[in-house]
């Protein structure tokens, strides 16, 4: 099958894997044969989506019967087993109905992967992102193989010790995004099945219903984690505005009050959600986006 992957997803790969994302890319035609035959179906393919997302391959097919899908092809790296296994459960309840799945490869539902939620006016946008995600937030399945909140941030505090200790000028944000860490997963309130990576870019238009989520990276926690990401949504305008530190600060409170989280616990995965992402995009190069992250963080 010939076709050139977006350069979106190559240069994200080739930050997240380094050598290893070319040997999957290498790969990728006969990748994508496997899964085009190991969903059980018929499928024609009709193109590469574009510019698509920063870890796998999707490509919009149309199944026998003539249904509209996407099929999702992913790296090992990137745990498609485990997006199977939310999506599964969730069963098309605020997310993208989940067609079949094979190693690597699932075939979705067909959303409009040009509309989603950034396209609407920002307080509309939350709105909508706000009863969507309420959806996700279920009792994950008994036998589940999802890391906790408290897993996942761990793994993450060794990097930004280390981004801290190349630039001394972001060590006590850094600090204080750790402090806030430690202190939210002492005393966690509940265990819920999240999404992992919400925000609006990841709300796209459907025809089932008005809004679905896609692209979950599931794990079991707290709600307040879950949104943490949300309120930063649109970081760049925020940045641009005279107002922006007043108007995140009313985002937590406003998105706390809506979804009934504690304000205070989404102020803290707010802050160190936002210094965690703005070291990380600083260490592998995508500097105008870590700077303007951690500028957001220092509001908080």
């Amino acid at each position: 099958m010939g076709f050139e992957p977006p350069q979106r997803l190559v240069r994200a790969l080739g930050e997240s894997y380094g050598d290893a994302a070319a040997d999957w890319l290498a790969q990728l035609p006969a990748l994508t044969e496997e899964a085009l035959s190991s969903t059980g179906q018929r499928l024609t393919v009709e193109r590469v989506a574009a510019p698509g997302g920063r870890s796998s391959l999707v490509l919009l097919v149309t199944c026998s019967d003539g249904t509209p899908a996407a099929l999702k092809i992913a790296p090992s790296g990137a745990a498609p087993e485990l997006e199977q296994a939310a999506l599964a459960h969730w069963n098309g309840w605020g997310a993208v109905q989940l067609f079949n799945g094979a190693p690597g490869a699932l075939l979705l539902e067909r959303l409009h992967p040009e509309v989603s939620l950034r396209s609407l006016p920002e307080a509309k946008a939350l709105l909508e992102a706000a009863g969507t995600v309420r959806r996700l937030w279920v009792e994950p399945p008994a036998g589940h193989g999802f890391e906790t909140v408290a897993e996942r941030t761990g793994r993450r505090t060794e990097p930004m010790r280390a981004y801290a200790a190349f630039d001394p000028s972001l060590e006590p944000l850094v600090c204080a995004a750790l402090a806030a860490r430690e202190e939210l997963v002492a005393h966690s309130p509940e265990l819920l099945l999240l999404h992992g990576n919400f925000r609006q870019s990841k709300v796209l238009a459907g025809e089932r219903v008005p809004w679905l989520t896609v692209g979950p990276e599931p794990l079991v926690g707290e709600r307040a984690y879950d949104l943490a990401r949300l309120v930063r949504d649109r970081v760049e305008d925020l940045i641009a505005s005279p107002g922006g530190p007043v108007t995140a600060r009313r985002r937590i409170k406003r998105l706390a009050d809506s979804l009934d989280v504690d304000r205070e616990r989404l102020h803290g995965w707010t802050l160190f959600r936002a210094v965690e992402s703005g070291t990380r995009a600083l260490a592998v190069g995508r500097r105008q986006e870590g700077e303007l992250t951690l500028e957001f963080a220092g509001w908080l």
